[in-house]
């Protein structure tokens, strides 16, 4: 943004007139005064050095043949470009309408013909003098909100690295590289990006899916590495890491741990109500668990556990798709099972990306 020097002359100020005789008077009073001119005879040329010299001040005649002073400081106050160069009619009108239209087409000021050159370096001086405070007080608010921009970006992104460490919190309890929360972002995001869903949602899965299996941190060592299959009494303490993790996140409100909150609670629900920890099933699921759920049984398939091996991409898909006596396709949200189906692959490129990763 332009500014204007500490002492008012210098400014540039462009004279508008039709009849040369007035050009000529305002330029040498202007001169004498030290102010830089410019005069031009139509508004149509106005409007084209306007945009390319950006003066301080128009000094604009009303009745001039063609583009009027009325339609030149109308089209000047609806381009962002010169809306705040202010504009001084010169008229030799003195009926009240055309005071108002002008004041409707954006002047802030009017002289009348005959012109008087104290009363006109008068008008100018305070013109520019509130032009000056005007272009100060913006650049001051322009300063302050790039300050309020950076400084809340760098508060979003100490946000995201915190919610990203606690969701590595609870995953490096089950895996000390920290890949699975990782995949799971990225699946979880491609998934709901494929559904149709906005940016928005698409984003806030993305950091809010990692924090999934944070109750986890709650469940007992002898439960969470035992090896092979749990007995009924260590399942219910199992499955209370749903409950754990919501209770957790109650305590924080923003739209990544209020969307972490309901995946927490309801990842492990199922479509057909067999799931926990309510046996919610259908539409009752929210959204993002019924897309979480789908991520993390495919994540876990993958990956080797306690009680299991690690399967192959074409199995674990296979395992989704048509089940296997422990997993049923009726588990899934269809939706979420067709569109898997339509990126599988996807998340095969996704775990072996992260993976080796992880490993670097």
């Amino acid at each position: 943004m332009k500014l204007l020097k500490l002492k008012l002359n210098g400014a540039a100020v462009m004279v508008v007139d039709d009849e040369e005789h007035n050009r000529k008077l305002m330029s040498k009073w202007l001169q004498d005064d030290g102010y830089d001119v410019t005069c031009v005879s139509s508004g149509a040329t106005a409007l084209t050095l306007a945009m390319a010299i950006e003066p301080d001040l128009i000094l604009l005649d009303i009745m001039m043949p063609g583009m009027d002073g009325f339609e030149v400081a109308t089209r000047l106050k609806e381009d962002p470009a010169s809306k705040d160069i202010p504009i001084i009619m010169v008229t030799a009108l003195d009926d009240k309408q055309s005071l108002i239209r002008g004041l409707a087409c954006g002047a802030e000021e009017f002289l009348t013909k005959p012109l008087d050159n104290n009363e006109m370096q008068i008008r100018i001086r305070n013109m520019l003098r509130l032009k000056k405070a005007s272009d100060q007080l913006k650049n001051q608010n322009e300063t302050l909100e790039k300050t309020v921009t950076e400084r809340t970006r760098q508060l979003n992104d100490s946000y995201l690295a915190a919610v990203e460490a606690l969701g590595k919190a609870a995953d490096y309890r089950d895996d000390e590289t920290g890949a699975h929360v990782r995949r799971i972002s990225y699946y979880s995001n491609d998934l709901a990006h494929l559904m149709g869903q906005d940016k928005s949602f698409c984003n806030t899965i993305f950091y809010a899916s990692p924090l999934h299996d944070i109750g986890k941190i709650g469940t007992p060592d002898n439960v969470l590495f035992k090896q092979g299959a749990l007995d009924n009494p260590e399942w219910e303490i199992m499955k209370r890491h749903t409950l754990d993790g919501e209770k957790i996140l109650s305590e924080l409100n923003c739209p990544i741990t209020n969307m972490g909150r309901e995946i927490a609670l309801c990842h492990h629900e199922r479509w057909d109500g067999s799931g926990y920890p309510h046996g919610m099933r259908g539409e009752t699921i929210p959204l993002s668990a019924r897309i979480m759920s789908i991520c993390d049984v495919y994540d876990a398939l993958r990956s080797k556990r306690p009680y299991k091996e690690a399967f192959s991409h074409e199995k674990s898909a296979a395992i989704i798709l048509e089940g296997d006596g422990r997993t049923s396709p009726g588990h899934f949200d269809p939706k979420v099972l067709h569109a898997f189906e339509r990126c599988a692959d996807k998340f095969d490129q996704i775990f072996n990306q992260q993976s080796e990763a992880s490993e670097k």
